[in-house]
């Protein structure tokens, strides 16, 4: 194998990708995520392996990465960051509940859980979606392939046009920091224009 090669092709895959990201449904999200904001619901995140890591990078780049003097915070949690109580509900009753359990104690009704999964079929992902929506929740999907159930079972689906799972989760950082970034220009936009 030539690694440089190698390096190109990926590069230029992931180029490709990014190229064909569905613009019109991750607009649809960036205004969801305002209209939170401004109402005091609170965004949960939640995801499996890499896409754990996603989900909690993503809510600290919407706590943090988002925040502008004179705006509202977002209120964001993410569920896989409390290890004690995902192990407790995985040995106890099993994994596939570890969100939905925590859905059931925390989701209000117009509160928004984003579920990050790349193949759209992880069995615990589902759950908590199928929970979210029986409290009143918002629920937003981002997954990869043909999105799978859960780009069928919530209310904002945003599938990463990639059938490899590292590229799929390279799609997802990508949509991540883009709605954190995007978000915040808005923010600084409105305190301009009210300056």
């Amino acid at each position: 194998m030539n690694i440089s090669s190698a390096v190109a092709t990926y590069l230029d895959e992931v180029q490709a990708i990014i190229a064909r990201m569905p613009q019109e449904p991750i607009a649809r999200v960036i205004e969801l995520l305002l209209a939170a904001s401004e109402r005091g619901a609170t965004i949960f995140t939640a995801g499996n392996g890499g896409s754990a890591a996603t989900a909690s990078h993503f809510a600290a780049d919407l706590a943090k990465g988002t925040l502008v003097a004179g705006q509202p915070r977002l209120r964001i949690v993410p569920l896989t960051d409390n290890v004690p109580i995902i192990t407790a509900w995985s040995n106890d009753v099993a994994y596939d509940v570890i969100f939905a359990e925590q859905v059931r104690s925390l989701l209000r009704e117009g509160d928004i859980l984003i579920l990050i999964s790349g193949s759209g079929n992880s069995p615990n992902v589902l759950r908590a979606a199928e929970e979210a929506r029986q409290l009143g929740g918002i629920t937003v999907g981002f997954s990869g392939f043909d999105g799978g159930q859960l780009a069928k079972l919530v209310d904002y689906p945003v599938v990463i046009p990639a059938h490899k799972m590292r590229q799929i989760e390279d799609g997802h950082m990508v949509l991540c920091h883009l709605i954190a970034a995007v978000i915040h220009a808005r923010r600084l936009e409105a305190v301009e224009q009210t300056a």
